[in-house]
């Protein structure tokens, strides 16, 4: 079982850049894809990237990419997620999850296993 909790959220102009953190309890932390997700009031929960268990295969959504970089260190069980020139659009509650399956990297959040209880990140216009 994994235990995820997230930081580093807040509230950020546009244009600028916020890290998201999130810490993994557990020692099979490297078994694990991981993913972020957002979402926004009102809105589904949406795919935003996903890395897989050895950092060397990353996925985005096609409007963070370029924008946004998802990183690990199994050494440290922490999955990062650096946002730069974040655009109001960006505001929503950022999730990590963490995906059993290592084959694949997947962007429904239906298959993820666990999840975290989100960070705020808020960019002003």
């Amino acid at each position: 079982q994994v235990q995820l909790v997230e930081s580093g959220g807040g509230l950020v102009q546009a244009g600028g850049s916020l890290r998201l953190s999130c810490a993994a309890s557990g020692r099979t932390f490297s078994s694990y894809s991981m993913g972020w997700f957002r979402q926004a009031p009102g809105k589904e929960r949406e795919f935003v990237a996903a890395i897989s268990w050895s950092g060397k295969s990353t996925t985005y959504a096609a409007s963070m990419k370029g924008r946004f970089t998802i990183s690990r260190d199994n050494a440290k069980n922490t999955v990062y997620l650096q946002m730069n020139n974040l655009k109001p659009e960006d505001t929503a509650v950022y999730y990590c999850a963490a995906d059993s399956l290592t084959s694949v990297l997947r962007t429904s959040p239906r298959v993820y296993n666990y999840w975290g209880q989100g960070t705020q990140v808020t960019v002003s216009s």
